[in-house]
């Protein structure tokens, strides 16, 4: 598939796309999950100094993918290059129905909440309005899109370094246990649930992947993919190192688990009832450019796809300004549904298993690539490889195994979506055969 259409995306704005589709949900309502189960301040922020490792890793390996394959679709074309058209088409269906549309219907009802708690508005109407607006800027077009998305992510970004700030010289900070003493945190490290707790971490860090899915329209992208995935996830690790110790320093743990909620907990003990009201729009605001970032990809995943499938295809049709106008209304529709659920915590264990899955798969697969595909000249080298990827490949074994074994619903929910991708495929093969 080639990439006729115009790029618009240089380093600022393939970094932004990246950083919003990272800072999300994720970092803002897994703190209170980790928290049942681990009770060492030196345990809970080492998950996202390793989730950030773990991330890197994988991001150092999409960049070798992304500057050698320079074209939009992500893992739909990573997967296809290196293992089978069928693995390509399973990495595109779940990031259709799973990569995306899930994060995007549970930060669509995070924002409904949020934005509750300012002004009277019904929590689900909220959503609603919120995702018709950004669909309605996405088809406006491509240049109003990008000023739209560099725009709201400057703004995300200084409102949660404005948030970190205001934790880490809060005057009344609530002990900490670090358990750093007689190894309470490294035996909480080495348990079956800081494994589980490591998916939602992984789930935080969804969309360090992004800039395959707009390598199409990204400006150098030989050069700018590599700095972009990597300057961004340094970033957001480092940000949601110091999120959570803010969190940590500003709310006791025992009030922490088990609650969604937990940037706005620590709005309210810094500043009181009307600092939880900022935090909640806050909130909304950084909600609001991480949905509008995996707009952009998720409706690039989808015209990719739909382009390998006559039936389809009419989904994969861009206007003459290029933007894909049926795959960002199509993938509207299906965010539409989903919104209709409400179990938080089994979505982002189900969304976690299944992205992990299809990462480690493209990763597995850059390193086929390296023996199968040799002559190809690769204008970027994964740095430490192969140590890194091996890293990347290790961590998401431990991670999906725990899993399967802790959670076996949610896996087996992943696991079930896989095998209607591949159903499905089997039923396009034949009519085209």
């Amino acid at each position: 598939m080639s990439s006729s259409h115009p790029r618009h995306f240089g380093f600022a704005g393939a970094t932004s796309v990246l950083v919003a589709n990272m800072v999300g949900t994720g970092v803002f309502t897994s703190l209170g999950f980790q928290a049942l189960d681990l009770h060492t301040g030196g345990a809970l922020l080492s998950l996202w100094i390793v989730g950030g490792v773990v991330a890197l890793c994988g991001a150092i390996a999409y960049a070798e993918l992304g500057a050698l394959l320079p074209r939009s679709g992500g893992e739909y074309v990573y997967l296809g290059q290196a293992w089978h058209p069928l693995a390509g088409f399973l990495g595109g269906w779940v990031s259709m129905t799973v990569g995306f549309a899930a994060p995007i219907a549970l930060s669509s009802m995070a924002f409904g909440r949020y934005l509750s708690a300012i002004v009277p508005v019904d929590p689900r109407l909220a959503s609603l309005g919120m995702l018709a607006f950004v669909v309605a800027v996405h088809l406006a077009g491509l240049h109003a899109a990008k000023r739209f998305q560099i725009a709201i992510t400057a703004t995300q970004l200084c409102l949660v370094a404005a948030f970190v700030v205001a934790g880490l010289t809060f005057a009344r900070p609530v002990p900490l246990d670090m358990g750093l003493t007689g190894g309470v945190a490294l035996r909480e490290v080495l348990s079956a649930p800081y494994a589980v707790s490591l998916v939602y971490v992984s789930f935080a860090f969804t969309g360090w992947n992004a800039a395959g899915y707009i390598a199409g329209e990204i400006v150098d992208p030989e050069r700018t993919i590599p700095r972009a995935v990597v300057a961004s996830t340094l970033l957001v690790t480092v940000l949601y190192l110091l999120l959570n110790f803010a969190f940590l320093r500003t709310v006791p743990l025992a009030e922490v688990a088990g609650k969604v909620e937990v940037g706005a907990l620590s709005a309210r003990a810094m500043f009181g009832a009307r600092g939880g009201q900022a935090m909640s729009g806050i909130i909304a605001a950084v909600l609001l450019a991480s949905i509008s970032s995996m707009v952009i990809g998720s409706s690039r995943v989808t015209q990719a796809v739909a382009e390998s499938l006559p039936q389809w295809r009419v989904l994969g049709a861009r206007g003459a300004d290029g933007v894909p106008r049926n795959a960002i209304l199509a993938q509207g529709g299906l965010i539409l549904v989903l919104l209709l659920t409400n179990s938080f915590e089994a979505v982002m264990l189900y969304a976690g298993f299944t992205l992990n899955l299809m990462s480690l798969l493209t990763v597995l697969g850059m390193m086929r690539l390296r023996r199968t595909a040799a002559h190809q000249v690769r204008p970027y080298h994964a740095w430490g490889y192969p140590l890194t990827p091996l890293v990347y490949v290790a961590l998401s074994l431990w991670t999906l195994g725990t899993l399967l074994v802790q959670r076996p619903g949610a896996s087996l929910a992943g696991l079930g979506t896989v095998v209607v991708g591949v159903g499905i495929w089997m039923a396009g093969s034949r009519r085209t055969g």
